[in-house]
């Protein structure tokens, strides 16, 4: 780990428009640190903000909710909004590393979470854009096995790694932003970017800028779901997962919204998906057409085609139990029509 100035920050006022880095849960940005891969200057830590109501509380915002950017995944997913409003967000959370990570580490600081791709994370690789601008993408024509299959470029096919995130999306999560010019609020969909010819730019966060909050609106469906296909059943981050809202009325689907992860180079909304959706009715032939939707532009490569059907797989499923048509174990229920 190298040299950096250090200060903790008394104020969100003392914390708006500080260089560097901020530290918070500290739980992706000091390993990514002591890998010699972050290489902060200033590091302002944050942590005491944690007893400013504003930064850590989970409120009801207006007919939504606000999440304080310092609320923990363990706070978050046990709170009573989170669990009766927003299911899929809490399974997605529950699901996102360990218990005593959950606990650390903060709502703003997950969605800031950086790529799992090992050409990123291990010096010994030479060849990567997104730490080292220009100087190639190793995954492409090395190993890519877990890299994504939607969204990438010939500068990087890293994938997004959080969970949450992709609930997060799925509910049309806004990031509330707060820095020297004042507040802004951005879809959490836009915050953040395609990779491109720039992926070392990862999010639309401007110099000085603070996360404060993420903010949900009222939820299209009451039913949510997140499922999350991995190579172990614990502590291990997702090969494809989908977050998938439903409202059915009358056997037909009134809304949808359908998100991805570990296949995307961010955390993956598909409005193509949700137009094969909406107004068809709500059987395993649609949600089959909504699969091959949302995978029409896919690109994977030798070691990762096996994502496309995978990831079909899993958002039928997810969308059968979004539905209510099978259990979590992907039983039938009964009278369900499935």
């Amino acid at each position: 780990m190298r040299p950096f100035q250090y200060a903790r920050a008394q104020s969100v006022a003392d914390a708006v428009g500080q260089p560097g880095k901020f530290l918070a849960g500290g739980t992706t940005l000091v390993d990514l640190m002591k890998l010699d891969v972050e290489r902060p200057s200033h590091l302002t830590d944050i942590t005491p903000l944690r007893e400013n109501g504003e930064l850590s509380q989970i409120v009801e915002d207006g007919e939504g909710v606000r999440i304080g950017a310092l609320a923990s995944m363990s706070q978050t997913a046990e709170h009573a909004l989170i669990a009766e409003r927003y299911p899929a967000l809490r399974e997605a959370l529950l699901v996102g590393a360990s218990q005593q990570i959950r606990n650390m580490a903060s709502m703003g600081g997950n969605i800031m979470q950086r790529t799992r791709c090992p050409y990123f994370r291990d010096l010994a690789f030479k060849e990567c854009n997104k730490r080292d601008p220009g100087s190639g993408c190793g995954a492409i024509e090395g190993h890519h096995r877990k890299m994504a299959i939607l969204g990438g470029s010939e500068s990087c096919i890293a994938t997004h790694a959080s969970d949450a995130s992709v609930a997060l999306v799925a509910y049309g999560a806004n990031v509330v932003l707060r820095g020297p010019d004042g507040e802004r609020t951005v879809k959490l969909e836009d915050f953040n970017l395609l990779p491109g010819e720039t992926p070392h730019i990862e999010h639309d966060l401007k110099e000085g800028e603070l996360i404060v909050a993420l903010t949900l609106p009222v939820p299209i469906a009451q039913r949510g779901v997140y499922l999350k296909v991995r190579d172990r059943e614990s502590y291990e981050f997702a090969l494809s997962s989908c977050a998938a809202l439903l409202d059915v009325q009358d056997g037909k689907v009134n809304a949808a919204r359908v998100a991805l992860g570990g296949v995307g180079t961010k955390p993956w909304r598909s409005p193509e998906a949700e137009a094969a959706l909406v107004g068809q009715p709500a059987t395993r032939e649609t949600f089959e057409a909504a699969a091959r939707a949302a995978l029409q532009h896919a690109h994977p490569l030798s070691q990762n085609a096996f994502k496309v059907p995978l990831t079909a797989r899993v958002i039928v499923r997810a969308l059968m139990q979004a539905a209510g048509l099978v259990d979590e174990a992907g039983n039938s229920i009964e009278g369900a029509g499935a």
